[in-house]
This record gives structure tokens, C-alpha cells and sequence, in this order.
């Protein structure tokens, strides 16, 4: 049954629908009012005969002073339903003013008006036209508070701070929102027995479960939205161990784009149990970078490389050119930028980064100035069972790129790495190893062609988030490999962003690592979505672990330990000071892993990469190719 909602009365409504001739008339009472209470007041409230010209002419002079003052300082503008004690300043200012000027004037007509009564007119005008004005909105919130409770959810306030604060104030000010606000909690012992707006701080977080019996309350709303990730889950749990469904306020970014806290409040999402910092960008050396210039992302249609292009698009690009193998996903990305971008000139192009040819004929028909190659085969199961074709698409497919984008005299080339290329443990980490290698070392001297390295992104195509979601929906069991498995986490908009400013570092040849915080443990994320869904870890929805795959590691790194990171002038972005390998040893293994593909020789492959990125540990089937590697390097430095 759909929630009443309760319009304030007419009285009210009348009283706030107040414009422009009705505003003029009870400025002009006020202004009246006040010059006579300043006379009366000054002479012990028996006016003597002889003074009533002196205000007759105070009157003349008062009206239209004020009254322009009023208006110059907008004070006709400010609407009386949100009149609040920042707008004092403004109120105070406009009667000096008019005061200071009717003084100048009246003295010099010697109008026999007695200097006390200025001081005291201002005194009195200033709390008459503020105090009409907080009339109009006590007289409104209070209709809001005499609305009947029925059909309004009873409404509990988790956070006594200023987002607490201002979410009190707009669900008693907007009569659309059906929250009858009982109280609020928080955690800060001296905040016990606060009133907010009128409400009381109840108790703290330990006693929800009681205050939720003892109020009948059907609705939390988590006002911190600056808490951690840990205090957050915590939360969560307390919520859910009192049966009570909850939202949250969002982080600033996000309110920005509503009508107040209240018009923001949202349901909890993953992303906010990272507790992770907005990203801050410099904007101006992105859009020197991409405004007006073509730009090309290959893998435009996945997660990563979809996000790149909305990223982009915010910088009004000269054209962006959207390379990717899969069709309905690309027109799908075609038609949500053509809404939200109507302005930009996006162009659609099927293929395959594996086709030389069909590369070759999109640079030459779009002559791009920068690229973000996103395409990749990116999941470590899949890819130890489909060696060939992730050498072919990872790596074949990179160096096809990076010759296509060296002959159309491309300045700006950034490839999408990943954390698992840190001492490999599969073969999807070597590939990426090796287009990291061949980026740096193939690299124009008159360009700047850079790798990005970072771990997972939530929610991104084979992410755990939408297999955990579905197993949820399911009603379980959520399946983990491992209980000690970790992954390093970041949001989808952040990662991308992130490679944005990153593509307008270094000189050519760098390899960034994003900042990922600390790693997740998966077990723990797993709970997290479960307690999301309003259910119970182990008890609604059970957890399973199933063994770890082919290719996994426990623990990804984002560089390797002895090598460490050199600081760049960003705080989220590093540059890993990794090896290298001289050019011609690159082409030579190159050559080397092409005919071993074609030949279908899994061994031959694996000694290749064993080669090329010597802290590659293959899984366990790969394993009888370690001798083979032996010696491979023979006749090259190191």
C-alpha cells in the first residue's frame, strides 16, 4: 500500500507562497511598526506632541531607504520557509545600512529626530523582519509535526554529528519524506541526552537493538558518511542482528547531485565497506591532455574500458573512437554516451586487436592522438586452460596495437596492466608481464607510451561481487577458494580516473601502480554482501570454501618487495622501478613464443615466458617446464 503524504496546511503554504506585493507590505508594516515602537520607547511610551513631526519625517525618509536597502540585499529573495541564523548577517547588514544613510539625511534636514531612536529602530527592525520570517517557517515545521504518524515509517538516526544533523532538519522540513524521526544514537558517550532539532540522542550503537524494541522503530538511517569500512560492517551487523533495515547518506560527491542528505539517501553498497577516500584528479592536465584530440580505447565495451570512455568523455574529446570485439555490449556503450553526451562525437568500431589489417584501417580512418588499451583476457582459471589464446590476445595483440599506434604517430599510449603481473603466478599475470615489457621497450622516443597496474575492481566483469550477488539470491552457499585468500580492491570510477592521471605522467616507458589500499580478504567480502542482503552470515546463507583454482595466489602484489616503488608527485599513483629487457632479446623470445603457438607446444610457450619474466612460477601442470627454461638466456644480459 503506497505511503500518504501529508501537504502542510494552507495557512502554512500561503504564508510561504508570499512574493512580491505581499513581501513589500509587511516590510512596510515592520518599518512603520518599529519607528513607532523606537519613539514610544524613547520617550517612556508617552510620545509628546511636539515629536510627531520628527516621526512623521523619520517615516518619510525610513520607508523607501529600508525598502531599497531590502532590495539591494535581496532580502524580498530569501525565501522564509529556510530562514536560519546564516542569513542574520544579511538581515543586520541591510538595516546598518539604512540606518546609517536615513541618519546622514535626517541631520541634515534638521528633522529634530533624537539620536537614541536611530539605535533603537535598528535594534527593533532587525528583530521584526527576522522575526516575521521565522514565524513563516515555525508556523510551517510546525504543521509538518502535527501530520498524523500513520503511514510514516518510525525512523531511528545512527550518527548525532552535522550529517546527522542536517538529515533531522530536512525530513522535518520536506512533507514528501515519511520519516517520523524518534530519536537519534551515537557512539560518542557525551552526546547521550543531546537534543538535535528538536530530537534527543537516545543512547549508543551497543544498545540499537533495545532502543529499536523500546521506539518500535522500522527504519535506520547511518548519518556517518565519512565512517571506515570496519566501523561500517560492524554497524551492519548490529542492524542486522536487530532485524531492522537500514540506508545510508552517501559521501559529498553524491549529494551534490541531490536536493539535501535526504534527497540522497541511498541503500548501502559494497563500495562504501572499502572506506576508501574520493579520488582527487588534476583536472586541467587531463584536459590539456585529452580535450580536442581524438582519442581510441580498445576493450571500450568492458567494465574497465566503458568507464574509461564516460571518464573521457567528460573532456571533450575531439572524437572517441570505441574499438571492441563484442556487438551488443558496444551498442549499448553507443547509445547510454550518446544520451548522457550528446555533444560528443562517438564512433563505434567492431574488431579484434588480433587483426593487424582491421587496427591498421580504424588508425588510419581516425588518426588517433592517445590510446587506452583495455582489451584483454583477463580471468586466471580460464586463461591456465587457454594458454594459445590468451599469448595470442595479451600478447600478439598488444605488440599489434603498439605497431599500429608507432606508424600513425600516436603521442599518448597507456595499457591497462594488472597486479597479477607482480611475480606471476599464472599465465594471464606472464602475458601481462610481457606487454608491460613490450610497451616500455617498443615506446617511440617522441611519444609517451606508459602501463597502469592495479588489482580488482568491484563489480567488474568476472568480478567475485556479481557471483557472490548471485549465489545470495540463491540462498547460498556463497562458495570462497580459500579462507585466507586476499585481493586488493577499488572501485570501478576510481581505478579509471586513476589511469587518467596517470596517462599524463612520466616520460615514456613507466609502469604505474595505483594506490589499492589494503588488501580484502575475500571471506570477509563475502559477509559483507550477505549482510548487505539484510541476511546472516552462516546462518541464512552459508559459506563454503572450495579449493584454490588453477593460477591463484593467496596474496597478490602490487610490486615486487626488493624493488620497490618511486613516489610520483600524485599520492595514489607510484612508479614501479622494475627490470627490463634489451629489445633484441624481446623480438628474438617473441619470434620464439609465435612459432610455439602455431605449433601448439604448451611447453615451448611456457619455457618462453619463463624466459622472459624469470619470477613467473607456473601452476602446477606447468611445472616439468622449469628445465626447459634453464639456459634460454644464454647469449643476453640480464
Amino acid at each position: 500500500m503506497p505511503e500518504t503524504t501529508y501537504p502542510p496546511s494552507r495557512a502554512a503554504a500561503g504564508l510561504v507562497l508570499l512574493r512580491t506585493p505581499a513581501v513589500y507590505a509587511i516590510e512596510i508594516a515592520t518599518i512603520v511598526c518599529s519607528a513607532v515602537l523606537a519613539f514610544l520607547l524613547r520617550f517612556d511610551l508617552s510620545l509628546p506632541p511636539y515629536y510627531v513631526p520628527a516621526l512623521l519625517s523619520a517615516l518619510a525618509v525610513w520607508i523607501p531607504v529600508k525598502l531599497v536597502a531590502f532590495k539591494l540585499l535581496g532580502l524580498d529573495r530569501r525565501w522564509a520557509r529556510y530562514v536560519s541564523l546564516a542569513d542574520l548577517t544579511q538581515f543586520a547588514l541591510s538595516n546598518f545600512l539604512a540606518t546609517l544613510v536615513s541618519l546622514i539625511v535626517l541631520q541634515l534636514g534638521h528633522r529634530g529626530v533624537p539620536r537614541s531612536v536611530y539605535f533603537i529602530d535598528f535594534l527593533l527592525c532587525l528583530i521584526l523582519t527576522m522575526g516575521t520570517r521565522a514565524s513563516v517557517r515555525l508556523v510551517f515545521e510546525s504543521t509538518l509535526a502535527r501530520r498524523p504518524a500513520s503511514g510514516r515509517k518510525r525512523t531511528l538516526i545512527y550518527g548525532a554529528g552535522s550529517a546527522g544533523a542536517s538529515l533531522v532538519r530536512d525530513l522535518r522540513q520536506n512533507a514528501l519524506l515519511n520519516y517520523d524521526v524518534c530519536g537519534l544514537i551515537d557512539d560518542n558517550p557525551q552526546k547521550r541526552g543531546l537534543v538535535l532539532h528538536g530530537v534527543k540522542v537516545l543512547g549508543s550503537g551497543r544498545e540499537l537493538a533495545d532502543l529499536i524494541r523500546t521506539h518500535r522503530v522500522e527504519l535506520l538511517l547511518i548519518a556517518m558518511p565519512a565512517v571506515s569500512g570496519a566501523q561500517l560492517t560492524d554497524i551492519l551487523e548490529r542492524c542486522n542482528n536487530a532485524g531492522v533495515p537500514y540506508k545510508a547518506i552517501p559521501g559529498l560527491a553524491e549529494i551534490i547531485g541531490n536536493n539535501g542528505l535526504a534527497g540522497a539517501l541511498r541503500d548501502v553498497a559494497v563500495e562504501d565497506l572499502l572506506g576508501r577516500r574520493p579520488v582527487s584528479l588534476d583536472q586541467q592536465r587531463v584536459l590539456t591532455q585529452l580535450g580536442g584530440r581524438v582519442v581510441l580505447v580498445t576493450g571500450a565495451a568492458g567494465s574497465i574500458g566503458s568507464e574509461i570512455c564516460r571518464q573521457v568523455a567528460r573532456f571533450h574529446p575531439a572524437a572517441l573512437v570505441a574499438f571492441e570485439i563484442a556487438e551488443s555490449p558496444l551498442f549499448s556503450l553507443q547509445q547510454e554516451l550518446r544520451r548522457t553526451f550528446p555533444d560528443l562525437r562517438f564512433e563505434a568500431e567492431i574488431g579484434s586487436i588480433q587483426n593487424p589489417a582491421r587496427l591498421r584501417e580504424v588508425f588510419d580512418r581516425y588518426r588517433p592522438a592517445v590510446v587506452y588499451h583495455a582489451a584483454a583476457y583477463k580471468h586466471v582459471p580460464l586463461m591456465e586452460a587457454h594458454v594459445f589464446e590468451a599469448v595470442e590476445n595479451n600478447v600478439f595483440g598488444t605488440l599489434n596495437l603498439i605497431h599500429a599506434a608507432r606508424d600513425f604517430h600516436v603521442a599518448e599510449f597507456v595499457m591497462i596492466s594488472s597486479d597479477k603481473a607482480v611475480r606471476p603466478a599464472n599465465v594471464m599475470g606472464a602475458t601481462k608481464r610481457v606487454a608491460e615489457l613490450l610497451v616500455r621497450a617498443l615506446g617511440p622516443a617522441d611519444g609517451r607510451y606508459v602501463s597502469v597496474r592495479f588489482g580488482n575492481v568491484l563489480g567488474s566483469n568476472g568480478s567475485v561481487v556479481p557471483i557472490f550477488k548471485d549465489q545470495i539470491a540463491r540462498g547460498g552457499p556463497v562458495t570462497v577458494t580459500h579462507p585466507d585468500m586476499r585481493r586488493f580492491f577499488m572501485t570501478i570510477p576510481e581505478a579509471c580516473q586513476l589511469v587518467l592521471q596517470a596517462s599524463t605522467m612520466g616520460k615514456g616507458g613507466e609502469v604505474f601502480v595505483l594506490d589499492m589500499g589494503k588488501p580484502v580478504k575475500i571471506v570477509d567480502l563475502a559477509r559483507n554482501l550477505i549482510l548487505l542482503s539484510g541476511l546472516r552470515p552462516d546462518v541464512d546463507i552459508k559459506i563454503e570454501f572450495s579449493g584454490v583454482r588453477p593460477g591463484e595466489k593467496l596474496y597478490e602484489e602490487l610490486s615486487e618487495m626488493e624493488e620497490g616503488l618511486l613516489e610520483t608527485h600524485h599520492e595514489k599513483i607510484s612508479i614501479f622501478a622494475g627490470a627490463t629487457r634489451p629489445l633484441e632479446e624481446i623480438e628474438w623470445q617473441l619470434g620464439r613464443l609465435r612459432s610455439h603457438c602455431v605449433a601448439r607446444n604448451v611447453d615451448e610457450v611456457i619455457a618462453v615466458f619463463r624466459t622472459l619474466v624469470p619470477e613467473y612460477t607456473p601452476g602446477d601442470s606447468f611445472r616439468r617446464n622449469d628445465r626447459a627454461a634453464e639456459g634460454m638466456t644464454a647469449g643476453f644480459a640480464v
